[in-house]
């Protein structure tokens, strides 16, 4: 029996060896970015919330801005836009929105002056939160979400809790504004 435990003993310090010898030293090359994604890794992670992500590694010389910095494309007759005061039962008063860097998601900057469209009869919004499940409302509803939030941005109170302002807005052929989607942060 010596002999069979001595057997036992050599293939178990063999097999750990082997397993050492297999992990290379600390600053080989594939383990010399700890923390980091690796290359092919990266090209194949999915984007959040369907913006294409723009990033440099931490601790990167890289001039590319760093998080999410463009938004994924919008089908024809919709924008991001950033409602103002002065919006009604007839009419949206918005600030279009240029994108800027986010750190979990792309952002969206109010840009250049108020302006305006009408309504249709037949808008509809969706209102979103993270601290609620979505809600569709009736134009009224959602006039009365954008105006409480434009008085008091950080309310919780009120209709619904308000969120950043962003929102997503489709437009019919005669710019008629049809559908708005408000947009969750955290």
């Amino acid at each position: 029996m010596p002999v069979s435990r001595r057997l036992l003993a050599t293939a178990l310090v063999a097999t750990a060896a082997l397993g050492l010898a297999a992990c290379g030293p600390d600053n080989s090359p594939d383990q010399s970015a700890k923390g980091t994604t690796p290359p092919a890794a990266a090209a194949t992670a999915p984007a959040t919330k369907g913006a294409a992500p723009t990033t440099a590694p931490a601790g990167s010389a890289s001039d590319e801005p760093e998080g999410f910095c463009t938004h994924a494309p919008l089908p024809a007759g919709q924008k991001w836009i950033y409602p103002v005061k002065g919006t009604s039962t007839t009419t949206l008063t918005y600030r279009d929105t240029k994108d800027a860097c986010g750190v979990n998601d792309v952002a969206f900057e109010p840009v250049g002056a108020d302006r305006t469209a009408a309504f249709a009869p037949t808008a509809k919004g969706h209102l979103s939160s993270v601290m609620a499940a979505p809600k569709d409302v009736d134009l009224a509803g959602l006039v009365k979400h954008i105006n409480e939030c434009l008085a008091s941005p950080h309310s919780e109170k009120g209709s619904y809790p308000c969120s950043a302002g962003d929102y997503k807005v489709s437009v019919d052929a005669s710019g008629k504004v049809t559908e708005l989607w408000e947009r969750a942060h955290s």
